[in-house]
């Protein structure tokens, strides 16, 4: 299927789509009426000089040349039924639509054009980003993990939130983060921030030190662009490590929403810092990192997002709150649970977010455990305010 043009993409499907898409019939249909029921002095002409304007950016080229041949065959038609057909005024009428219906092909392949260079530019640019954020193994180091990107808007994918996870002589250790600001600098800056993790996870002994090898990495960056703001190029960010064997998870915050600690029985924690600490790329060598540890049992579920989720607003301007969305829910897998949260957020927002979502689940299963267990869908905020207890 040819794609559609910019100005069509932008109206969607709905009524204002069908709508702009009937209108040059419309205006030809209506100028036809009009023309052959009013006195001679009156012309329908710039409905006939209009119609193909308004086409060209909206439908095909074939719809566009329809369109303007419509409206040269129309004002035809009318002087021809009028006997006035060779006079000077109806010849200057249609040498008038058929040049503004051949400068509407003109447009409409113009159009066209812009639509494909800008289309290739999305390619190559999404095509970067899923080259610096491919998606992890669903298992990892003996834990089930899943993960995912999700644009604010369907036709883009190039933005700021990042996630990485890496297996390691010290467990499996993963980071969640948002860069500030959008565009192929901030994939530039993912890209750095992912290349340092991977390093760093492989090679030292404690997840503090991985923090101050990106904070590195981050300074490093800055000095060649020949410094970056603090204030526009800072990185939220958090980092979990999840020792073999062991039944807890460590965890340095650096500015980042809080993740979430879903249990088996549907109770969860919110991981609030035990000390504040700011965003990567803010305090270098000033605020020493200190990771907290909190307890992992078997089917226990590691949560992680960008604001993109605790941010998501409703038609009112109410956040999400995934902690409250989440509570008494029990899923299959980290699969099904960012499955049903990306449907519940798109819920929430009414399909109009604001800012993209990075989100990252990771499980350690129960020795034993099924493949599946039972689930209890999320919903939406007033059918689940029916419910009662949420935690049911």
């Amino acid at each position: 299927m040819a794609e559609r043009p910019s100005g069509a993409r932008a109206l969607g499907d709905g009524w204002a789509w069908q709508f702009v898409r009937t209108l040059p019939v419309l205006m030809i249909v209506g100028g036809l009426l009009f023309d052959y029921f009013t006195p001679p002095a009156f012309t329908a002409v710039p409905l006939f000089v209009a119609a193909p304007l308004i086409a060209a950016p909206f439908v095909s080229l074939a719809g566009t040349v329809r369109t303007g041949a419509a409206a040269v065959l129309a004002i035809v038609a009318l002087r021809t039924a009028s006997g006035t057909l060779m006079h000077v005024v109806p010849v200057i009428e249609f040498f008038t639509v058929l040049t503004v219906s051949i400068l509407a092909v003109v447009i409409n392949g113009v159009v066209r054009h812009s639509n494909e260079q800008l289309a290739s530019a999305r390619f190559i640019a999404e095509t970067a980003m899923r080259a610096v954020l491919p998606a992890p193994m669903d298992r990892i180091g003996g834990l089930r993990v899943a993960a995912r990107y999700e644009a604010a808007q369907a036709d883009e994918y190039v933005g700021g939130d990042l996630f990485a996870v890496a297996e390691s002589p010290h467990g499996v250790r993963l980071v969640v983060g948002d860069v500030r600001g959008k565009g192929l600098q901030a994939v530039e800056a993912v890209a750095v921030i992912i290349g340092a993790f991977r390093e760093a996870a492989e090679q030292e002994d404690s997840l503090e030190c991985v923090a101050q090898r990106l904070e590195r990495a981050l300074a490093r960056e800055g000095a060649r662009q020949r410094g970056i703001d603090p204030v526009e190029g800072f990185v939220t960010a958090v980092l979990a490590e999840i020792p073999p064997g062991a039944a807890e998870v460590r965890i340095v915050n650096r500015g980042h929403p809080e993740p979430i600690l879903i249990h088996p029985d549907g109770t969860l924690d919110v991981l609030v810092p035990s000390v504040p600490a700011l965003p990567l790329g803010m305090d270098l060598g000033v605020w020493p990192d200190r990771a907290d540890v909190w307890g992992l049992a078997a089917g226990a579920t590691l949560l992680a997002f960008t604001d993109g989720l605790s941010e998501a607003r409703d038609p009112q301007g109410v956040f999400y709150d995934p902690a409250a969305r989440l509570r008494g829910r029990i899923f299959p897998g980290p699969e099904e649970l960012l499955s049903a949260l990306s449907d519940d957020v798109r819920l929430h927002t009414g399909g109009k977010s604001t800012d993209d979502m990075a989100l990252l689940a990771v499980e350690r299963p129960a020795e034993g455990q099924p493949e599946r267990r039972t689930t209890v869908k999320i919903v939406g905020r007033d059918a689940r305010a029916s419910e009662g207890n949420p935690s049911r």
